[in-house]
């Protein structure tokens, strides 16, 4: 969890690192970018659940830097940020923060929903921990691909 240092949630740093990668931004300011408060609470006699994503100094911009590599370029795009909007000065930033805070209230809802559901454990110790060779596995991959 990262919430030692200024932010309380799952898994923020993970999805702030790789959308960082994707459009062009350094990595290296995950520490700032990645802290954020995850906040859940029941409402209407528990019947509904709202989540809240607090994320107090997300660093994202569509300008500049490595958002000019063609890979990272097109991620911009895709997401329709690409480039200023010279109508509206720093609204694809902001729209960019918006679906970064996005992406992390999803995978926060995904990665709280399958802890308590019991699944996340399960998960890993059939696809990732268990005591499987998985060397024998991926050897079978790499002999396909050489």
């Amino acid at each position: 969890m990262d919430g030692v240092l200024g932010g309380f949630s799952a898994h923020a740093s993970n999805i702030v690192s790789t959308v960082s990668i994707a459009t062009g931004h350094d990595p290296a300011q995950n520490f700032e970018s990645s802290r954020s408060i995850t906040r859940m609470e029941a409402v209407n006699d528990s019947k509904d659940l709202h989540i809240f994503v607090t994320m107090p100094s997300i660093k994202v911009g569509t300008v500049g830097g490595g958002t000019q590599l063609s890979s990272q370029s097109a991620c911009l795009n895709l997401l329709g940020v690409i480039g200023a909007n010279r109508e509206a000065p720093g609204s694809n930033a902001r729209l960019l923060a918006t679906i970064v805070a996005g992406l992390i209230l999803a995978g926060e809802l995904s990665l709280m929903s399958a802890t308590s559901a019991g699944q996340l454990v399960n998960s890993n110790m059939k696809y990732n921990r268990s005591s499987k060779d998985v060397t024998l596995e991926s050897s079978k991959w790499t002999a396909k691909f050489s």
